[in-house]
């Protein structure tokens, strides 16, 4: 990957494609311009929740603001804005459109299609209804992991890495709510790279790992509607083989730390090593993510009330604690081809700690 897409030499770049390159000579870096709104850290490790900071005067603001809101995201993993009822799929589209562009997506990168989305669907094909409802019916990666896993902790996953591009960023909004429960949990990838041994992250940055998500093609037999296999969000987003391989420690180009990149939803292989080898690490991986509540942020939502998180770098979850209807609109973007250069820091080490 040319220097000029990133600040460092083309050999220290793994992974990564040609033709789905961020943007950005080096990771951004904080103007000031959220300053003035009411925040906090929900844990010390990830999520920030506003107050006063609507969807609506952000998409008014300035480029600045938004790349403030983009670096925020990328480095808190996921923020919360509560009270955004008003908040139109129009709006939502606009607004991930404007947030992945300020973060330096490439230029061939648009909001994703989901495979499983119906065409001509009421809301548009860039918005995926996320319902319980639509759940209970049989359809989607929740209806895949139940018949095989009773833990819960099996739902944990990175949205469509799947794909050659993968999502950046993604936004939910809840607007229907059961009395009780529903919750979504995140984990920081950035937490679970530096909880790993100098040695395990060495052996880990040499090796990708197949992400798969063919049993879509079941699904969407299963709900009788056709696979989508245009265009979804990018050029390399095509076709049936809904497969990726990608690196197993990934660098995120707006903050510039690593992640681990692996998800309980998607990925079924590591790469150039044994099952055996590939099942015994994925499993410590995973556990990594799941057994650490200190690396977990767990939001209750009210209706009408908005996250926002980056891909690249988190893992989630709901909390399928309920029997009443729970449903919301989903926007993803999408970024980079994934890639880890290894001159990147980890995010313990950017900030000191």
């Amino acid at each position: 990957m040319p220097s000029a897409t990133i600040d460092h030499a083309q050999d220290a770049i793994v992974g990564g494609h040609p033709d789905s390159r961020p943007r950005l000579a080096k990771p951004l870096t904080y103007a000031g311009t959220l300053d003035s709104f009411q925040q906090f850290d929900v844990t010390p490790v990830i999520g920030r929740e506003f107050s006063g900071l609507h969807l609506r005067d952000l998409l008014k603001g300035s480029d600045e603001q938004m790349r403030d809101l983009a670096l925020t995201i990328s480095q808190r993993g996921v923020v919360f804005l509560r009270g955004q009822g008003d908040a139109t799929p129009m709006e939502m589209k606009d607004f991930m459109l404007r947030l992945t562009e300020a973060s330096g997506c490439p230029a061939s990168s648009d909001l994703h299609v989901h495979p499983l989305t119906e065409e001509g669907s009421e809301l548009g094909d860039q918005v995926s209804v996320i319902s319980s409802a639509k759940q209970k019916k049989g359809g989607g990666l929740t209806h895949q992991l139940s018949d095989v896993s009773r833990f819960a902790s099996t739902g944990w996953h990175s949205d469509i890495t799947f794909e050659k591009v993968p999502s950046d960023y993604a936004m939910l909004k809840i607007h229907t709510l059961p009395p009780t429960g529903g919750d979504t949990l995140w984990a920081s990838g950035y937490e679970i790279y530096d909880r790993l041994s100098p040695p395990m992250k060495a052996f880990l940055e040499t090796l990708t790992a197949t992400h798969d998500a063919s049993f879509f093609h079941d699904e969407a037999e299963r709900l009788g509607n056709p696979l989508r296999k245009d265009k979804r969000g990018s050029p390399l987003n095509q076709g049936g083989d809904l497969r990726a391989v990608h690196p197993l420690i990934r660098t995120n180009p707006v903050t510039g730390w690593k992640s681990v990149y692996v998800n309980k939803g998607f990925t079924k292989r590591i790469n150039d090593v044994t099952k055996d080898e590939s099942d015994v690490l994925l499993a410590y991986l995973f556990n990594l993510v799941t057994q650490n509540h200190d690396a977990q942020v767990r939001f209750k939502w009210s209706a009408g009330d908005l996250a926002i998180w980056d891909n690249r770098s988190t893992f989630h979850c709901a909390t399928y604690d309920y029997s009443a209807d729970r449903a919301g609109d989903r926007v993803c973007s999408l970024g980079e081809a994934p890639y880890l250069d290894l001159n990147s820091k980890s995010r313990r080490e950017a900030l000191g700690l």
